[in-house]
C-alpha cells in the first residue's frame, strides 16, 4: 500500500517574472485516493478494479474531480516524467468558472461566484478586485504541476485568447523557461465575436506552444495546397507534367559567392554554379527571351504546405456539424487531431485536464494515443465518456468486420476508467471507504485483527464506518476493546468522517486519566493535515406531481445539491440565507409525461435563454390517456441529475 504522502513540486525558475497580489509558490500538494466509479470495457483489457493500490492503472483515465486534485494524484501515482502532450482549453476570462465552475443563475451582485479563497461575502461584493488574481494563482498552480508530469521531450499547448493570452505567456516563461517556447499559433475563427463598437470585432484564438526540455517532439503535418496555387502551374510538359517556373535571381545582391556567369547572363543567383549545372542536366532549367534561367517546379513532386503559425483552415463546429455535443466552447476535432499529431506520436499518453466535451480524448482514442482526461463538471464527464464509448465501440465493430481489418491507427486501448477523487460517493460498502481512508492517510493494513483496521507509525488504527459521525458509544466500544487486551500499550488513532460535539471533551478528560492508550482523533474533513476529503452528496429536490382537469401540473417546491454548497465552501443554512432561491442551482428541468423507467422521451424542457435566467418551476402539461408514469429530472449547475417520478 502506498503512504499518503505530500507531492514536491519544482520551483519555477524561469525569467521573466509575473507578479500578483496573493502570489504563493506551490511546493507541494496533497494526494487524495481516488475512488473508481465505473469501467468500460468492452474488450476485456483491464485486469484491476482497485485504483487506489496501483501505480499506474492500466486503459485509459476520466477524472471527475478539481484538476489539481487529479494532476496531485497523477503525480503520486507513477505518472510523473510520462505524459508526451498535453492540450489544456481553460475558460478565458476571470470569475469561479475557473476556480471551482460553479456558475450559479441570478445572483444578486454577481452571475459568478469564487470559490477558492474568500466567504460569498467577499466573492460578491469584491468580485472585481479577486478575479484576476486569484485567476493568475490558479492557473500558476496548475502549470507547474502539468509542467512536472511531462517526459522531457514532451510539449504543452495552451488554448486561450486576448483576455489572458498576454499573461499566460509570462506564466510559461516563468515556469518553462522562455528558451523553451515553441510557438504561438493564431487559429482565425471563421465567425468573429464581440462588440464592434469598442475595438474591433475578435476573429482569432492563440494557442501557446511550449516544451519541457530543448529537444521536444516536433512533426508538423504538411497541407494541401489550395486551388490558387494548383492554378499557378499552368506549364506542361511533353508526357503532360505540369509545372510552374521559378526565379533562380537572388533578391539579396551581396552574394559575391553567387555572382557568376551562366550561359552568358551575369547575375547574383540564388544557388551555386555548381548545382546550376546539375538543374541543367536533369533538363529542369528553363529559359526566358533573354537567357535567364528559371527552374521547373512539377506538380507531382510537391509533398505539401508547410505549416503556419496562422492557422485559418479550420472552422469553429457549428449547428450543423456531425461532432457537435451541445457543449459550450467545444473545438473542433480538426483543431485538436492538428495539435496531436504535431507533438505526438502513435501509443504517447495524451493528457486534458480541462476536457470539456471530451475532444481530445476522442480524438486521442482515434490516433492510437492513450489519454488521460479530467474536468470538475460532471456534465463535462457524462458527455466525454457517451463520446468515448461511441468510438470504442465502433473500433472494435470495425475490427472485427474480418480478421484481416484492422483499425488505423491501431487503438492504443479499448477501455478507460472512470475516477472521482476527493469527491467520494460513500453509499458504498465499509472496505471500499476503509481503502479511501487507508491511502489518504497512510495506515499500514493489518488484516489478522477482528477489531483495528492498521497502524500508523507505531499507534494502532480504528475506522469509524463513514455512514455516522464519531460517537460516545464507538468511544466506549473502542475502551471496551482495550480493556479485553490488558497488555496492549499503544496509543490509538480514530478515523472518522464528522463526531458528536460530546466527543472532545470526553477525550480531553479520557487522555488526562491514561498514561498509554491516549486516543487521537483524524477528522477527515477539517484535520489539519489530512482534512478536505469531500464527501459527494448527491442533490435532492422537492417535487409534487399530481393530475388536474386533464393537465399534468409539476410543481418543484425546493432543490439543494449538497455538492455546489460544499464547492463554495459554506454550510447549507448560510448557503440558503445568501442565495434563497433554489433556482440558481439550477440549470435545466426536463419532464417526460409517459416514462417507461427506461428511455426518457422529453415532453417539456425548461432550459434558460440567458445565464441570469431562472427556471419556471411551475409546469402544466397535456395528460396522457389513462395511467401513467410522470418522470422529472433536475440537472443543477454541475451536470448532477435528480431524477423526481409519480404515478398519476
Amino acid at each position: 500500500m502506498t503512504q499518503k504522502q505530500t507531492v514536491q513540486i519544482a520551483e519555477a525558475k524561469g525569467r521573466p517574472m509575473l507578479h500578483w497580489v496573493g502570489k504563493r509558490p506551490l511546493d507541494y500538494v496533497a494526494a487524495f485516493p481516488a475512488q473508481l466509479v465505473e469501467r468500460f470495457d468492452p474488450a476485456g483489457e483491464l485486469q484491476t478494479s482497485e485504483v487506489s493500490e496501483t501505480s499506474e492503472v492500466s486503459g485509459n483515465l476520466l477524472f471527475h474531480g478539481d484538476n489539481k486534485d487529479v494532476l496531485a494524484w497523477l503525480l503520486a501515482h507513477g505518472y510523473r516524467g510520462k505524459v508526451n502532450l498535453i492540450y489544456i482549453d481553460p475558460p478565458f476570462d476571470s470569475g469561479a468558472d475557473y476556480v471551482r465552475r460553479v456558475q450559479l443563475r441570478g445572483v444578486s451582485g454577481t452571475a459568478r461566484l469564487e470559490g477558492e479563497a474568500h466567504s460569498l461575502g467577499e466573492q460578491i461584493q469584491y468580485t472585481d478586485i479577486w478575479a484576476n488574481d486569484m485567476y493568475l494563482q490558479f492557473m500558476y498552480e496548475r502549470l507547474l504541476l502539468l509542467k512536472e508530469l511531462l517526459v522531457e521531450s514532451g510539449g504543452i499547448w495552451l488554448h486561450c485568447d486576448y483576455h489572458k493570452g498576454h499573461y499566460l505567456k509570462c506564466l510559461c516563461d516563468e515556469i518553462f523557461s522562455e528558451s523553451n517556447f515553441v510557438t504561438e499559433v493564431i487559429w482565425k475563427r471563421s465567425t468573429p465575436r464581440g462588440n464592434v463598437k469598442k475595438g474591433l470585432s475578435v476573429a482569432h484564438d492563440i494557442i501557446l506552444v511550449y516544451s519541457k526540455g530543448p529537444d521536444p517532439k516536433w512533426h508538423p503535418p504538411l497541407l494541401e495546397y489550395s486551388e490558387d496555387y494548383i492554378a499557378r502551374f499552368t506549364n506542361t510538359d511533353p508526357d503532360g507534367r505540369r509545372y510552374t517556373l521559378d526565379s533562380l535571381i537572388s533578391p539579396n545582391p551581396d552574394r559575391p559567392n553567387l555572382d557568376y556567369v551562366w550561359k552568358g547572363v551575369r547575375k547574383v543567383w540564388r544557388v551555386t554554379k555548381q548545382r546550376m549545372q546539375e538543374y541543367e542536366a536533369q533538363g529542369r532549367l528553363e529559359y526566358t527571351s533573354r537567357s535567364v534561367a528559371r527552374y521547373k517546379r512539377y506538380l507531382d513532386e510537391l509533398e505539401g504546405r508547410p505549416l503556419t503559425t496562422l492557422w485559418d483552415d479550420i472552422f469553429p463546429v457549428n449547428s450543423q456539424a456531425v461532432e457537435r455535443v451541445d457543449y459550450p466552447t467545444q473545438k473542433p476535432e480538426a483543431l485538436v487531431e492538428r495539435i496531436i499529431k504535431t507533438s505526438s506520436d502513435p501509443g504517447d499518453l495524451v493528457l486534458d485536464c480541462f476536457v470539456g466535451s471530451g475532444t481530445t480524448a476522442a480524438i486521442a482514442q482515434k490516433l492510437g494515443r492513450r489519454w488521460i482526461a479530467a474536468d470538475v463538471n460532471k456534465g463535462a464527464i457524462q458527455t466525454t465518456s457517451k463520446r468515448l464509448q461511441a468510438i470504442i465501440r465502433e473500433q472494435i465493430k470495425t475490427s472485427e468486420v474480418s480478421e484481416t481489418s484492422e483499425v488505423s491507427p491501431s487503438p492504443a486501448a479499448l477501455s478507460f476508467s472512470v475516477c472521482r477523487v476527493n469527491d467520494y460517493d460513500l453509499q458504498i460498502q465499509h472496505n471500499e471507504a476503509v481503502n479511501l481512508a487507508v491511502e489518504l492517510v497512510g495506515i499500514e493494513r493489518i488484516k489478522t485483527d477482528t477489531f483495528f483496521d492498521g497502524t500508523l507509525g507505531r499507534r494502532l488504527v480504528k475506522i469509524v464506518p463513514f455512514n455516522h459521525p464519531l460517537t460516545l458509544l464507538d468511544l466506549q466500544l473502542l475502551q471496551d476493546e482495550l480493556k479485553a487486551r490488558p497488555d496492549e500499550e499503544r496509543d490509538i488513532v480514530v478515523v472518522c468522517l464528522g463526531q458528536e460535539t460530546a466527543v472532545d471533551p470526553w477525550l480531553e478528560e479520557y487522555n488526562k486519566r491514561r498514561p498509554i492508550n491516549k486516543i487521537e482523533v483524524i477528522e477527515l474533513r477539517t484535520d489539519q493535515k489530512y482534512g478536505k476529503f469531500f464527501v459527494h452528496q448527491p442533490a435532492q429536490a422537492q417535487v409534487h406531481i399530481e393530475r388536474q382537469d386533464g393537465n399534468i401540473v409539476v410543481e418543484i417546491e425546493d432543490f439543494i445539491s449538497p455538492t455546489i454548497v460544499e464547492r463554495l465552501e459554506m454550510d447549507t443554512p448560510l448557503f440558503k440565507a445568501q442565495i434563497p432561491d433554489w433556482r440558481a442551482m439550477v440549470d435545466v428541468v426536463l419532464i417526460d409525461t409517459a416514462y417507461d423507467g427506461e428511455v426518457f422521451n422529453i415532453a417539456l424542457s425548461d432550459v434558460p435563454e440567458r445565464k441570469n435566467d431562472l427556471v419556471s418551476g411551475h409546469y402544466e402539461l397535456a395528460a396522457p390517456d389513462g395511467p401513467s408514469t410522470v418522470a422529472v429530472k433536475i440537472i443543477d449547475m454541475l451536470g448532477e441529475e435528480v431524477l423526481v417520478t409519480a404515478e398519476v
